[in-house]
């Protein structure tokens, strides 16, 4: 049986040092939810937030099998603690389980250049508008399929704008890119950056990337940040950050 967990503290142990600050949200009841083979002495544990679950512990069947009766999502980007949890999630799900690389980027306090982060944002081409998250950009992300990460966790504006930062650009107002929060933590935010088809390769990302960094270092928050890919790593690097390593993932289709 597959119990879930209120007391994040549970958790702490099984998780261990892993420096995610999605598991953070979890274990603080910020965001996300965990669940376990047992409800007080866990073995094992799921924390699961947005797109992502993470696994860790000993490896349990059935709790890699688990879905959440409130998930309606079929893809997760399941993480596995180390290869025995990868052996059973590639057991339990076999062609459905894509095998991928992630890339960590280091959590580093007092990294980031504010003269080269507001050059960035001073350099913005003309005819494109920068701003912060109000709720009419909150209503134009959730309109777009491209854009919808960039608010997903978030059931309202309010919300968001309680747990969340955004900066965007816009060209006649319409939303071309962004970097928003996917998740919210204390202490921090994980960074959703991305910018429309067609207005890709013109630095915009690298503008609204440095607009949220800056707008969280006024408020004292720390802006992780975790790449899908190698391009994510480049601009990361770019805004100040560094890598630290890569990992694997599975995506999931039909979970």
């Amino acid at each position: 049986m597959i119990y879930k967990l209120d007391n994040g503290s549970l958790a702490e142990n099984l998780f261990g040092d892993w420096q995610e600050s999605l598991l953070w949200s979890c274990m603080q009841g910020v965001m996300g939810e965990l669940y376990a083979d047992h409800p007080e002495k866990p073995g094992a544990v799921m924390a699961i937030l947005g797109d992502f679950a993470y696994y860790a512990g000993k490896p349990e069947r059935e709790l890699v099998l688990y879905k959440p009766q409130w998930r309606e999502k079929d893809f997760v980007i399941m993480v596995p603690q180390n290869e025995e949890w990868g052996s059973l999630i590639e057991e339990c799900y076999g062609e459905k389980a894509k095998k991928v690389s992630r890339y960590a980027i280091k959590k580093e306090q007092g990294i980031f250049d504010r003269a080269h982060l507001e050059q960035v944002v001073s350099g913005l081409a003309e005819g494109f508008e920068l701003r912060l998250m109000d709720e009419d950009i909150f209503k134009k992300c959730e309109a777009g399929d491209w854009s919808r990460d960039f608010t997903a966790q978030f059931r309202d504006f309010e919300t968001f704008q309680r747990l969340g930062l955004g900066a965007f650009v816009l060209k006649e107002g319409e939303l071309v890119s962004g970097a928003s929060t996917y998740s919210s933590y204390h202490g921090g935010i994980e960074i959703e950056i991305g910018t429309k088809q067609p207005f890709r390769r013109r630095g915009l990302a690298y503008v609204c990337g440095a607009r949220l960094i800056l707008e969280c270092l006024d408020r004292d928050l720390y802006p992780n940040w975790d790449a899908q890919n190698l391009w994510s790593v480049a601009l990361a690097e770019k805004l100040g950050y560094h890598y630290s390593h890569t990992y694997t993932a599975y995506e999931i289709r039909g979970f």
